[in-house]
């Protein structure tokens, strides 16, 4: 007897199947997966292969953005160092070459001889020979750089400063008193030759001052100990306008001495230490008093 309950469908007699039950069968036995609804969120089940994907864009997205970010602050901190580099001129650097700043004392000495003996320290022989023998004595000390050695080359340097200081001095005092007294100045080419030399030597005389007393010296400079300068150079003011290594040496020194020596005060240079306006307004003196009273003279004999 057949057990099975009636669920409405009539079925052939003799086991034969209905068409549902073919149906079912097939379906069953076949290859084709069903479609499946999409996982709900928090449900544990794996999600699709276009959630994936997405969910890689957006994790690569952001590693991308954050990389930005590392980069911007990167390069804020290499701007931020390279405002904050300190200049040459204010660390400790190689000494300064001698060359430069031995051939301008060679020039001065050689005017020195030039001069006509009335108007030298006597014998006239005497400071020149000095000097010379002092600048042999630094070369040997620093043949080629200026370099922080032995602190008696500082002293040696500054007494040939001296030297030639008071051998240009008693030249420039004399010949004024001649220019006063009358008894200089009878022929207006050798005037004018005379006062240009003492003027000249006059420029390279201060230009050594300037360049062995300006922060401490060349051998404090290179040491670099003093931060405060005594002159504000343009390339202080404006580090973009000159290379990293910039730092003063002795043709600019040379050059502030000769722009005050000819304008009689400060151009592009600035003093700011007390003895370095008092050394500049001795210089400007100096100058206008000899290129004065040189040029009435000289202008006096022509006419």
């Amino acid at each position: 007897m057949d057990t099975r309950p009636d669920d409405g469908l009539s079925r052939p007699s003799g086991g034969g199947r209905t068409r549902v039950d073919r149906l079912g069968t097939e379906a069953a036995g076949s290859a084709v997966t069903p479609v499946r609804p999409a996982p709900r969120a928090g449900s544990g089940e794996p999600v699709c292969g276009s959630a994936r994907g997405l969910g890689t864009i957006v994790a690569m997205t952001d590693r991308m953005s954050d990389a930005e970010k590392r980069l911007t602050r990167i390069e804020g901190l290499l701007e931020s160092g390279e405002r904050d580099v300190v200049p040459a001129w204010r660390r400790a650097t190689q000494g300064e070459s001698r060359w430069a700043v031995t051939a301008v004392i060679l020039v001065a000495i050689a005017l020195q001889l030039m001069l006509p003996h009335r108007l030298a320290f006597q014998p006239y022989w005497a400071l020149p020979v000095l000097e010379v023998v002092l600048l042999a004595g630094l070369i040997a000390g620093n043949p080629r750089r200026v370099e922080p050695r032995t602190r008696w080359l500082r002293v040696l340097g500054l007494v040939l400063m001296g030297v030639i200081s008071l051998a240009n001095g008693w030249s420039a005092v004399r010949l004024v008193a001649g220019l006063v007294n009358g008894t200089e100045g009878t022929d207006a080419g050798p005037l004018l030759l005379t006062g240009g030399g003492i003027w000249l030597t006059n420029v390279i005389v201060f230009a050594l001052w300037y360049w062995e007393w300006d922060r401490g010296g060349p051998m404090a400079r290179a040491l670099g100990r003093h931060q405060f300068a005594d002159f504000l150079f343009v390339q202080m003011q404006s580090p973009e306008t000159a290379p990293q290594d910039w730092e003063p040496g002795f043709l600019d020194y040379l050059y502030l001495s000769f722009t005050n020596s000819t304008a009689f005060s400060p151009t592009d240079v600035m003093p700011l230490s007390h003895w370095a306006k008092m050394l500049m307004t001795v210089q400007s003196s100096v100058s206008l008093v000899t290129v004065v009273l040189v040029v009435a003279r000289a202008v006096n004999i022509l006419h």
